[in-house]
């Protein structure tokens, strides 16, 4: 990994050097991991359980709750753990690592949110055929595919890191390890990678981000043909699903569908669609389900009753 390099090692600048301020990222973030993992958790782990919940919808809606707990599990932790340390110091092999769970785990969340707009529009605009061209085998295959092409998207970004050679400068202006980055630091010319980068990482969000609006825009003209009852239940299903696209979407177009400059509000922008989205994602999903929500009731009143017979 560190060939035709003289830097070994990385130091991360973090969100800011004011101690009181470090002190205060490290309480507010903790809570947002806290609540990222125990929230997505919980949802892995209703659908799981839940007989009620064994449609495709709730099968993606299984891995995006996983691929949301380690898209932030791949910042949020050394985040937490560098707001305390005076120096935070980052091997070259742990950045490397770091940028390639970030785009896996990044990459799988786009691709699942594309299955979801896909589960939603097969079931409103084509009910009488959704159970035969959603089968559990289909689902399946799709998730497969998700992950194949998240894994060979995330080799492309490393392939991209590993030819960066760095030989002077080691400070990293940002919480984590990303390309964008990366980019000030290398000692060459970097403006054909950064072509590389906007074709891949940053056509992948603006073309999934069009796509996904298009798909929700047919399926919101298709619910004039349905009843007042279907409408207001695939509505508020379709309505939380926008919401986490506009959510993850709009601060992922404004970091990779540009050309190699950097802006005083990147890092926050960042910690939006790492740290922010996967938080949200959970709540977003169980305030306005009411299935999830009865699935949820319905799990922790049987935990509470055989736990109060023993």
């Amino acid at each position: 990994m560190q060939q035709n390099n003289s830097v070994t090692e990385f130091i991360l600048l973090g969100l800011t050097q004011d101690p009181i301020r470090q002190k205060m990222i490290f309480v507010i973030f903790s809570i947002f991991y806290v609540g990222t993992v125990v929230g997505n958790l919980l949802i892995i782990v209703t659908i799981k359980s839940s007989r009620t919940l064994g449609s495709p919808m709730y099968f993606f809606l299984f891995y995006l709750s996983f691929a949301d707990s380690c898209f932030s599990t791949s910042t949020a932790p050394r985040l937490i753990v560098d707001s305390l340390s005076a120096k935070k110091i980052i091997t070259y092999n742990e950045c490397m690592t770091q940028v390639f769970a970030l785009h896996l785990f990044g990459c799988m969340e786009i691709f699942v949110l594309i299955l979801m707009a896909v589960d939603r529009y097969v079931a409103i605009c084509m009910p009488l055929r959704y159970p035969t061209i959603m089968r559990r085998q289909v689902c399946t295959i799709l998730i497969v595919l998700a992950w194949i092409g998240s894994f060979i998207h995330s080799i492309a970004q490393i392939i991209l890191a590993l030819r960066l050679p760095f030989c002077g400068p080691n400070l990293i202006d940002h919480y984590c390890c990303d390309l964008q980055p990366l980019l000030k630091l290398a000692c060459m010319d970097t403006y054909k990678i950064n072509l590389l980068l906007v074709s891949n990482s940053g056509a992948i969000c603006s073309s999934s981000f069009v796509i996904l609006m298009i798909s929700y825009i047919v399926i919101l003209h298709s619910l004039r043909n349905h009843s007042a009852e279907g409408r207001k239940k695939a509505l508020s299903t379709c309505t939380s699903h926008i919401i986490v696209v506009i959510l993850f979407f709009g601060p992922c177009i404004f970091i990779y569908t540009r050309p190699p400059t950097t802006f005083p509000m990147d890092k926050m922008v960042a910690v939006f669609y790492t740290i922010g989205t996967p938080f949200l994602n959970p709540l977003i999903y169980t305030l306005r389900n009411a299935e999830v929500k009865n699935a949820m009731k319905k799990l922790w009143h049987i935990k509470i009753t055989s736990e109060s017979k023993r």
